[in-house]
């Protein structure tokens, strides 16, 4: 769609002047002089206010005849990790035992240069690191299975128990013996339409849904490892393969509901709030104060703000749904935008109704463009 509304417009313009990532995906940028296209975080030189139109969706603005820009390459970059990325992830996906050499992702024509500052960028690690978590997490699941020691060992390409077992225990943070009933805490990264995630998953479910670019993203893998006394490593799990699924589903229009299994360490108070969030249906929102009311607690409105902002598995545990008691948009981690842009999509799927839940439509509650649907919560007289 052609953003017209001159106000929002200049929203998106301020975005990309600064650069911000929480608009990566969001809108697209079409400078009328040179007929190419951006996304928020382009580093080439500015255009002029106006000399830019902006469309939310990339094949609307390949249709209006605008080319990809060669600097931020929009058609990969707001979606997913550039094509040389996903040869060498799978690569280490698909021979998680082996160790990939310089000379072989030139074979594969990957540029090795290149692949280390991606990975130091967005995951904050070499892409040796990230491959030697994941050939250590294959072998842990092979301890655990009850597989040798020393055979796991050397299956891994390592040429001493030595060596293996000080990786082991840099990584894990126990010897392979002392780590088989610890948990861990297994990180992936996935596109979306909205920019890259981190997904993180024990053997029980999910515990960790956020954008890349997160501000508190470092202090809640802290949080993590500290309430479920668990390191992170790169690696996946069936919770996480189900969790793509199902976030690709959810993005094509094609799912409104989560079935993945949740791994949610909290206070018992913050537990309650998030299961409160799971109730608000998909295209409906809810305040606070419904909130508060909904967990029986009626006047602790700041208390449940704090829970939400404390909530680490977005989307799945939809705090994005929560607006002002006025209908404003309220802080979101993600970004206010992507907030509106989550709440246009699932706006525009048919939600259906629940019984433990009455809804109505009400005008005066609404996220900034005048339709809404809220619920409210049932009362004894209902």
């Amino acid at each position: 769609m052609l953003i017209t509304d001159e106000k929002q417009a200049d929203c998106y313009y301020k975005a990309l002047i600064e650069r911000d990532p929480s608009f990566v995906g969001t809108f697209f940028v079409a400078v009328q002089t040179t007929s190419i296209f951006c996304i928020a975080t382009c580093r080439a030189r500015k255009p002029k206010r106006e000399n830019v139109l902006f469309y939310t969706e990339l094949k609307e603005t390949m249709a209006a005849g605008f080319r990809p820009c060669k600097v931020c390459k929009p058609t990969e970059n707001s979606h997913e990790a550039p094509r040389e990325v996903q040869i060498a992830m799978n690569l280490v996906r698909d021979c998680p035992k082996a160790k990939i050499t310089d000379d072989q992702l030139e074979e594969a024509g990957i540029r090795p240069i290149f692949l280390r500052r991606w990975f130091n960028q967005h995951y904050g690690m070499t892409f040796q690191t990230f491959q030697r978590m994941y050939r250590i997490n294959f072998a842990y699941e092979e301890l655990r299975q009850g597989k040798q020691t020393t055979q796991t060992a050397f299956d891994h390409g390592y040429e001493s128990l030595s060596g293996f077992g000080y990786t082991f225990k840099k990584l894990v943070g126990h010897s392979p013996k002392a780590s088989l009933e610890q948990d861990v805490i297994l990180l992936d990264r996935l596109t979306t339409p909205l920019g890259p995630m981190f997904v993180g998953a024990t053997k029980r479910g999910i515990c960790l849904l956020e954008f890349v670019d997160r501000r508190m993203l470092e202090t809640e893998f802290k949080d993590l490892q500290r309430y479920l006394k668990a390191p992170i490593m790169a690696g996946v799990n069936e919770h996480t393969l189900l969790a793509k699924q199902q976030l690709e589903e959810y993005f094509a229009g094609e799912r409104r509901d989560f079935s993945v299994a949740l791994d949610t360490p909290g206070t018992d108070f913050q537990n309650a709030v998030w299961q409160a969030l799971q109730q608000i249906p998909c295209g409906h929102t809810a305040s606070y104060q419904h909130q508060a009311l909904l967990i029986g607690n009626p006047k602790a409105v700041r208390a449940v703000a704090s829970a939400n902002g404390a909530n680490r598995v977005s989307i799945m545990i939809p705090c994005h749904r929560v607006i002002g008691k006025d209908g404003s948009l309220t802080g979101y981690g993600g970004g206010l935008e992507r907030k509106r842009w989550l709440l246009d999509h699932e706006r525009n799927m048919q939600s259906p109704l629940h019984g433990a839940i009455r809804y109505a439509n009400d005008e005066s509650q609404n996220t900034g463009n005048g339709r809404d649907s809220h619920y409210t919560v049932p009362t004894e007289q209902s």
